[in-house]
């Protein structure tokens, strides 16, 4: 440090404040880490929100023209004043930051706001859709924002309560495959890994907030391009954790590399917390549902009336409309008789063997059979079809002694009676840390199955469905209530995943996935050719939520795809169904909002609050997004008061609502707050509003971020 102090000496003799400047800037130096992982922590990021409005007081940039295709100016502006001319609204622009500031004025519509990463937020929520097929079961969320400022409002609804992440973060290829401060990070940056691991460090950080440090797991797939800088990333990161590496299998064939060896695998990184462990399953190291076969004949050649069809197989089945179980196997008809030969019964929906296309076909089992296995809890109901509104599968007789041995195991019950049967042959298999599984080819049960759900609509290397199932169920197998969460959700394949892992075993697990509305570099080009911006409904709807996660959540869910024709193929592996019947589940889709802490504080702003108060209660049930005259409101999880004069007829309504385990009062009385919760019953957990919400986000401005 000699050579370096006596030059500092020399720069302050030359100029006194450059030494002086030199000095901190070395001061800070010499204060960072100087083993492990250096890197640059560079500027912080920012994200434009083409969608929020203009304000005095904003940071924005200026837009390039319309039409315009190069990257427009980058500086950042302070919108001084916004005045009316000649019908049309200007922005007065002071240039953010600098010495002697430039002014600007400029068209509002031609300025975009900005949000730095180390800018405070008070974030909010728009709902933009929903859909709806299970029941009283939590609803997956879907989240379109940059998720830097997603992660920090979900320290807010989900701190310390996440069971699982499983992220696909950028692998920095070098070809424009994700953005810093509005630049894709090209192949030949020198600063390239040093701004992705910038850039990870700051999402790790507030992830790190929503795990639960008692029991849970991170886990994130790389390849070899910032495998070794993630893995110390992660170490640094999480000393607490467990770490371990997966190599596995996602291409059999191999991805070319020139002069390289073809590349066939990718790692998976597990960062353990607490408790949490890998639950090694009997047999071949995932423990499998036993297979159940299709009750409705497939083949042409046993259709109603043929030989090999036979008579006694052509009868009706009778499905309760309140519980959808089977109630009743009625008699076989004659291939000549028409379908209402068959009686009817109040509240029940009779269900014939009949095909999309309309042809009769037979059922594969007699109806003295089925209703032996009926009898036993082996056949089990799911959502159909116009002509067959249920689908029947049940296990064959022929495996009962596997059951009757304990061979197979029963692990419950389901809501249509059927039980829930495990194959459980073998001694328990450890899985290793190298994969070589045919379900997690990322071609063909990536990119296929997403072809499948929504058609030509492109999305560059999903992940397997069947890869993802399988790393979460490792952790998520044994914890049917688990959130889980995916930052990176791109296609939404995470989402996906858990709702097979649900329909395994009747689990309630919910998933919130968070992405934001990017366009490819390609296609930004065109579009701005055509004179579009961001935040013009032609871009966005081409933007990857709108136009390739939320469609791929409902059509995993509804079973059609976004033209409303049902998905062709069936899913394989732990449990084979047509991708046709979709899930028994529920999902809402927002917008994150940005909002001014003054509107929250004085109540102004309760419509966007409101889903973030839902998510924190369980996302389950309706959304309190309207107090009405009476200032107070309960749903299925919880309640909101705001007119403390109706207290008592608020406190009465939560007591008789069972499931309500979480209440928000908005009050800025100590007394009032304190008088309400030792009115509530004991199960109910009781949160201020504001004074929480506010607090957590003055508290999470992160140095550096």
């Amino acid at each position: 440090m000699s050579r370096l102090t006596e030059l500092l000496r020399q720069a302050r003799k030359a100029d006194e404040q450059l030494g002086k400047d030199l000095e901190a800037e070395i001061a800070a130096l010499t204060k960072r880490r100087t083993f492990g992982l250096v890197f640059e922590q560079h500027q912080p990021e920012a994200v434009e929100l083409p969608g929020r409005a203009v304000r005095r007081g904003d940071k924005v940039r200026v837009l390039p023209p319309r039409g315009e295709v190069k990257q427009g100016d980058q500086r950042l502006w302070r919108v001084d004043r916004i005045e009316r001319v000649d019908g049309t609204r200007v922005a007065h622009l002071s240039e953010f930051e600098a010495e002697q500031p430039e002014q600007h004025s400029v068209l509002v519509e031609d300025v975009v706001v900005v949000a730095e990463f180390r800018d405070r937020i008070y974030p909010g929520l728009v709902e933009t859709g929903r859909v709806e097929r299970g029941g009283d079961k939590p609803f997956h969320t879907v989240i379109n924002a940059e998720n830097y400022h997603a992660l920090e409002m979900l320290t807010y609804t989900h701190r310390h309560s996440i069971d699982a992440i499983y992220i696909d973060p950028p692998y920095n290829t070098g070809a424009k495959d994700w953005k810093y401060n509005n630049n894709y990070v090209e192949g030949d940056d020198d600063y390239r890994h040093s701004k992705w691991l910038a850039f990870m460090e700051r999402r790790l950080e507030i992830a790190k907030e929503l795990l639960n440090p008692e029991d849970s797991v991170l886990i994130v797939t790389i390849d070899e391009k910032e495998y070794a800088r993630l893995g110390l990333l992660l170490e640094q990161t999480f000393p607490e954790g467990q770490m371990q590496m997966v190599s596995t299998v996602i291409n059999p064939s191999g991805a070319k590399r020139d002069a390289l060896f073809s590349r066939s695998d990718e790692y998976l990184y597990f960062v353990t917390f607490g408790r949490a462990h890998v639950e090694h399953p009997k047999g071949d190291g995932i423990e499998r549902e036993v297979r159940w076969w299709y009750l409705r004949r497939t083949d042409v050649t046993s259709r109603r009336g043929t030989k090999k069809g036979g008579r006694a197989q052509f009868y009706p089945i009778y499905v309760d409309d309140r519980t959808r179980r089977i109630v009743r196997v009625g008699a076989p008809l004659e291939p000549g008789d028409p379908l209402d030969a068959a009686p009817d019964f109040p509240g029940m929906t009779k269900v014939f063997p009949i095909r999309e296309d309309g042809m009769h076909m037979n059922w594969g089992l007699t109806g003295p059979s089925l209703q032996a296995l009926l009898d036993r809890g082996l056949v089990r109901t799911t959502q159909g079809h116009e002509n067959q509104p249920y689908i029947f599968t049940y296990i064959s007789a022929r495996s009962l002694p596997k059951i009757d041995s304990g061979e197979w195991e029963v692990r419950g019950e389901r809501e249509d009676g059927s039980k829930i049967v495990v194959m459980t042959e073998g001694k328990v298999t450890r899985a290793t840390t190298t994969w070589r599984n045919t379900a997690h080819d990322a071609g063909q049960y990536g990119t296929s199955t997403l072809g499948a759900l929504i058609g030509l609509r492109r999305f560059p290397f999903p992940k397997s469905l069947y890869a993802v199932e399988d790393a979460l169920r490792f952790f998520v197998k044994t914890k049917p209530n688990a959130t889980i969460l995916d930052f990176f959700s791109g296609s939404g394949t995470t989402a996906h995943a858990v709702m097979r892992l649900n329909r395994q075993d009747g689990g309630r697990r919910r998933c919130i996935s968070v992405t934001n509305n990017e366009v490819s570099a390609d296609e930004q080009k065109a579009l701005r050719k055509q004179a579009l911006r961001p935040g013009d409904p032609e871009w966005e709807r081409l933007g990857i939520c709108d136009y390739i996660t939320k469609p791929r959540v409902t059509a995993a869910i509804t079973g059609k795809t976004p033209e409303g024709e049902p998905i062709k193929g069936d899913y394989k592996f732990t449990d084979e169904f047509p991708m046709s019947e979709g899930f028994e589940e529920n999902a809402a889709f927002f917008t994150l909002t940005y909002e001014d802490p003054l509107s929250v504080r004085h109540h102004r702003a309760f419509e966007r609050v409101a889903p973030m108060l839902w998510l924190r209660a369980g996302s389950r049930g309706r959304v309190i997004d309207d107090l009405g005259e009476d200032g107070w409101d309960v749903a299925e999880a919880y309640g909101v008061l705001e007119n403390i004069d109706q207290m008592g007829d608020f406190v009465a309504r939560v007591a008789e609502v069972e499931t309500v385990k979480t209440v928000f009062v908005v009050t800025d009385s100590d007394a009032a707050f304190q008088m309400t919760c030792r009115d509530l019953p004991e199960r109910v957990t009781a949160v201020r509003l504001y004074e929480s919400y506010l607090h957590n986000f003055m508290i999470n401005r992160r140095a550096g971020a």
